[in-house]
């Protein structure tokens, strides 16, 4: 019986072959189950399985904390270069980013998150905030010239300047 990949061999039919693995499967069944089908073929093992679902679910994380941290550089380098508040709009919630720096003075970094997102969300966002220490993070209830909407939390904390500096030199 012919392998199922991704290569056409000379004279290879797919589906001729797709055919005589469903019918050996299905005999295979027949043979181990008193209730055998009555089907021609027998296809379920091309389905996913748990194992496939738990595989993509982990990839579509790392798909996600990737596109995170980069949001999080951009909206650091942005905001770092003109003091303003920058956003990025996802599917469920929005992210805003502010840095506040003085002359001589510490440099504040607020965060407002507006949308519903779950508690271990929060924390994702803010422990990759690029320059905010993980441990340093303090809720607000306003930012720098405003109220905080309805479904909006923010939170401030001190960027390192070595972090700071190190954002605005990275390239992408």
């Amino acid at each position: 019986m012919p392998k199922l990949s991704g290569y056409r061999a000379v004279g290879y039919d797919f589906y001729a072959a797709l055919e005589a693995d469903g019918r050996a499967v299905r005999a295979r069944y027949n043979a181990e189950h008193s209730d055998g089908l009555k089907t021609a073929t027998h296809t379920a093992h091309l389905l996913p399985a748990r194992e496939d679902h738990v595989r993509y679910r982990a990839e579509a994380g790392v798909r996600f904390v990737r596109r995170l941290r980069a949001t999080l550089l951009d909206l650091a380098q942005a905001t770092l270069r003109d003091g303003g508040e920058h956003i990025c709009e996802f599917d469920t919630f929005t992210l805003g980013l502010q840095v506040r720096a003085d002359d001589g003075h510490e440099t504040y970094l607020a965060i407002r998150i507006t949308g519903s997102v779950p508690p271990n969300l929060t924390v994702l966002i803010l422990r990759n905030v690029p320059g905010g220490e993980a441990e340093g993070w303090y809720p607000e209830y306003a930012l720098p010239e405003r109220d905080l909407l309805p479904a909006e939390q923010a939170w401030s904390n001190l960027m390192d300047p070595r972090a700071a500096a190190q954002a605005l030199d990275e390239e992408r």
